[in-house]
């Protein structure tokens, strides 16, 4: 079984991430989503600086396997879940299973939700969330399908 070590986002881990999410978009999301929907989701150029300031007044996680950069996720404190991916060599393997159990265990919250992908909502579902609704996002004049999904905290 392959070890997968969790720890708390730093600084220094930001360029490996947008890198991360550029190929997971483009290479595990190509089955759902258009080319144009692709490049206008990850453009390769995000906001650095934004996502140093989120993943810092949130609570971000990251995967690493052998030092590698595995996965990558963000939850903010309502249990909103805003990002969570996985490097796409390492889909399936339990991290980003790992990253959503680690951040739920470390978030009070009553209620968890997130946007999924049409990619990822197989997924959400065998963790416990359930499908709201069906959403439609713009991204540089691009409009894509996503699904809003929520996940009830069990009762102790």
């Amino acid at each position: 079984m392959t070890r997968i070590d969790i720890r708390e986002y730093e600084i220094s881990d930001l360029d490996r991430i947008c890198e991360l999410f550029y190929d997971t978009v483009h290479r595990v999301n190509a089955a759902d989503y258009t080319p144009e929907q692709l490049e206008a989701w990850a453009d390769g150029t995000p906001d650095k600086a934004r996502w140093n300031k989120e993943f810092t007044e949130r609570k971000a996680l990251v995967a690493e396997i052998d030092g590698k950069l595995a996965g990558f996720a963000d939850m903010d404190t309502t249990g909103y879940l805003d990002r969570l991916y996985v490097a796409a060599d390492c889909v399936r393997k339990g991290v980003g299973r790992a990253l959503l159990k680690a951040l739920e265990a470390q978030n009070p919250a009553a209620v968890y939700t997130t946007y999924a992908s049409i990619t990822s909502v197989p997924f959400f579902l065998k963790a416990g969330y359930a499908v709201v609704r069906e959403n439609t996002v713009t991204r540089h004049g691009v409009t894509m399908k996503n699904y809003f999904m929520k996940k009830i905290k069990p009762a102790d």
